[in-house]
Order: C-alpha cells, then sequence, then structure tokens
C-alpha cells in the first residue's frame, strides 16, 4: 500500500510538471523572437508522435523481457494479424493530430494562463460525449460542476478595456479571438477522441502502450499528410527541422510524454487527486505567465474565473455518496 500511495503522488507530481511545462515552454517558444524561421508547429507534432511510438515500442519491450521474438509475436499478432481494429483507431488519431495542431495555434495566440483555464472546457465536451456515445450517467455534482466550469470560463474570457494604441487593442483582439476558436475546437476534439478511444479501449484487452503504437502511427500518418500539404513550401526551403532549438526540443519530449504520464495517472490516482493536480497547474502557470513570460495582466474577473474552474474539477470528480446501502442503480 505505501508503494502505491507514492506512485500516486508521484505520478500527480509528474502530471502536474509535465502540464505547466509544455504549456509554458509551448508559449515561449511560439512567441520567441529570433533570427531566421519559427519552426513549423506541424514538424513539432509528427516529431512528437515518432516520440511516443519509440518509448511505448521500448515499454512493451521490457514487458516481454527484452525478447526480439515475443515483440515481433505480440506486434505481428496485434497489429498486422488484426486490420479491422487498427482501421478503427483512424479515427480519433485523426482528432488528435488535428488537436494538437491547434493547441499551438492556441498558444500563439493567447497567454498561458487564459489558455489553461480555458482547455479545461474539455471536462465538458467528455462529460457530453460520455453521456452520448457511452450512455454515462452524470450525477447532481457534476452537472452543478459544468454550470461552474462554462461560468468560469466565460468570466476569463471576458474582453478587458486597456489603454494605448487601438490599432494594436484590435489586433489583440483578434489574436485572442483566433486563439480562443482554435482552444474550443480543441476542446471538442479532445472530448470526442478521448470518448472514442475509450470505447475501443473497453471492447478490448490491448495493452494500452500496444494501443498507443496503434494510434501513433496512425496520427504519424497523418500529421506527415498535413505537413507536406500546408507547409509543403516551408519544408522544401528550409527543410523539417528548421528553426528548431532547445526550447522546441523540450516541447517535443513534454508532448510525448503528456499521453504516457496520463495513463500512468489513471492507473494510480483517483479523480479528486487529478482534479488537484489540474487546479494546481493552472496556478502554477498563472504565476509563471505573470513573472516570468511577462505576458498577462490578472485581473479579480480573471481570478473569480478561475475560482469558479478549479472549484469545477473537484466537484466533477466528487463522488457522491448513495443515501443507504439498500438503494438500488438503475
Amino acid at each position: 500500500m505505501a508503494l502505491s500511495s507514492r506512485l500516486k503522488y508521484v505520478s500527480l507530481g509528474v502530471l502536474v510538471l509535465q502540464t505547466t511545462l509544455l504549456v509554458l515552454t509551448m508559449r515561449y517558444s511560439r512567441t520567441l523572437k529570433e533570427n531566421g524561421p519559427r519552426y513549423l508547429a506541424s514538424s513539432a507534432v509528427v516529431s512528437a508522435e515518432v516520440l511516443k511510438i519509440f518509448m511505448c515500442t521500448l515499454l512493451i519491450f521490457s514487458e516481454n523481457n527484452f525478447s526480439l521474438t515475443a515483440m515481433y509475436e505480440l506486434l505481428n499478432k496485434e497489429i498486422l494479424n488484426k486490420p479491422v481494429e487498427l482501421v478503427k483507431l483512424a479515427v480519433p488519431a485523426g482528432i488528435y493530430t488535428l488537436q494538437n495542431n491547434l493547441l499551438y495555434v492556441a498558444l500563439s495566440n493567447l497567454d498561458a494562463a487564459t489558455y489553461q483555464v480555458t482547455y479545461q472546457l474539455k471536462i465538458l465536451t467528455t462529460a457530453l460525449f460520455s453521456v452520448s456515445m457511452l450512455g454515462k450517467k452524470l450525477g447532481s455534482y457534476q452537472w452543478l460542476s459544468l454550470l461552474f466550469l462554462m461560468a468560469g470560463v466565460t468570466l476569463v474570457q471576458l474582453p478587458v478595456e486597456s489603454l494605448g494604441d487601438s490599432e494594436q487593442n484590435v489586433m489583440s483582439a483578434s489574436s485572442q479571438f483566433v486563439g480562443l476558436i482554435a482552444v474550443l475546437m480543441a476542446c471538442v476534439s479532445s472530448g470526442f477522441a478521448g470518448v472514442y478511444f475509450e470505447k475501443i479501449l473497453k471492447e478490448t484487452s490491448q495493452s494500452l502502450w500496444l494501443r498507443n503504437i496503434q494510434l501513433g502511427l496512425f496520427s504519424f500518418v497523418f500529421g506527415l499528410t498535413g505537413m507536406v500539404v500546408y507547409d509543403g513550401e516551408s519544408l522544401k526551403q528550409e527543410g523539417i527541422f528548421q528553426g528548431y532549438n532547445t526550447i522546441t526540443c523540450i516541447v517535443v519530449v513534454l508532448q510525448a510524454l503528456g499521453g504516457l504520464i496520463v495513463a500512468v495517472v489513471i492507473k494510480y490516482a483517483d479523480n479528486i487527486l487529478k482534479g488537484f493536480a489540474t487546479s494546481l497547474s493552472i496556478m502554477v502557470s498563472t504565476l509563471m505567465s505573470y513573472f516570468l513570460l511577462k505576458d498577462f495582466n490578472p485581473t479579480s474577473v480573471f481570478f473569480l474565473g478561475a475560482v469558479l474552474v478549479i472549484a469545477a474539477t473537484f466537484l466533477y470528480g466528487y463522488e457522491q455518496k448513495p443515501a443507504s446501502s439498500s438503494t438500488n442503480k438503475v
């Protein structure tokens, strides 16, 4: 029990660190003024998928006692001999690829704090898709939390009057609108893809690492296709790794680690602790965005909205106990 408890809190600590660092480094990398071209978001997404496939392959390799024969038999049996099961993952893979690209657009136009709070709308979209696709029942606390969530995000997105050049203000408002649309689209895609992937996981007994390899293969193909179609000219001129630096590499590694860390958290932690990790990440991102990146000016309205969103994450994970042991579950 002691080991399990330690793993629970270690995994949550790593999740807070990964989430916060990813948002801050991605925001910094997209606003950093450098000589030469900026790195392509599509290239970073593809690189992250390749790295994720490599890490999942290593994990499966270790689970099979580092036996090449066992590894080959497993991949042959579960991937090559089950094409129908493999094709099912094309849908969430395509949506995840779109979502990852949208996050780069969002953090190119929104400060880290506003992005972190607004992106929690994925709780709402995931809940709605869970009800419609999986037939899940939400309790009164969960519905109440969704109201808190919507109210909080609305407050965070309220425009703040600012003095200064009106043309600059219009450009800033336009940029924030683009960022907001990107986050909202990412929330919808995250909710649908997450529930779809959960449905597939429940229908089969394959390991999570193997499913991530299958998902990553499709994501790599979709990401590579999108990169060639939309950034083909830039690729010809500067190459796939144009604009890469240390920060870019850190962003790629953190993005690749994200899905694996969440998988570990789901295994060892509960919803309330996961909500605590999310809340802590929001607070740390807000502080870092203000003190380090200096691209965020907090207001009382923002803090009220952030408090509502943080309360919503706790409330959504709260499990309401039945009134008595004789109550039948419908």
